[in-house]
């Protein structure tokens, strides 16, 4: 019985690996971030709203409804303080680039940035807070 267990949690462990790789830079995505971490900061919500892929714009239908959000739930990404581009990785068939952003009090949060390929370029089409590296223990 043991035998099956280990069994079984090599090929989920496998699984998982193969469901997660990590890419080289690509600097065309982490340009468009930039972009619209620069947008947010000149407070030019209908410039950031033009790096958000199709399926958000047609979520929040206009730059103000999109720049509200962004504000009320994503204040690191609206006032961004220093920001790392870590590591660019597919999950699962999808391609997001982590970053990680220092906000104005000094704490670092880690978003996960869900990037598309559009006729327009890459777009974001999603960010997640992800957890933040611990510091201490």
């Amino acid at each position: 019985m043991r035998r099956i267990y280990l069994a079984i949690l090599m090929i989920c462990a496998g699984a998982v690996a193969a469901a997660q790789e990590v890419l080289a830079p690509n600097p065309a995505i982490e340009r468009t971030i930039q972009n619209q971490f620069e947008a947010f900061l000149a407070d030019d919500v209908d410039d950031a709203w033009t790096y958000a892929s199709p399926n958000i714009q047609r979520l929040f239908q206009t730059p103000e409804r999109f720049g509200q959000m962004v504000e009320e739930g994503y204040p690191m990404v609206w006032r961004p303080g220093q920001i790392d581009y870590l590591d660019l990785q597919t999950l699962g068939g999808l391609i997001v680039q982590r970053v990680q952003i220092i906000d104005g009090q000094g704490v670092a949060h880690v978003l996960g940035y869900q990037m598309i390929e559009t006729e327009a370029g890459w777009q974001i089409n999603g960010v997640r807070i992800l957890r933040a590296p611990q510091v201490g223990a």
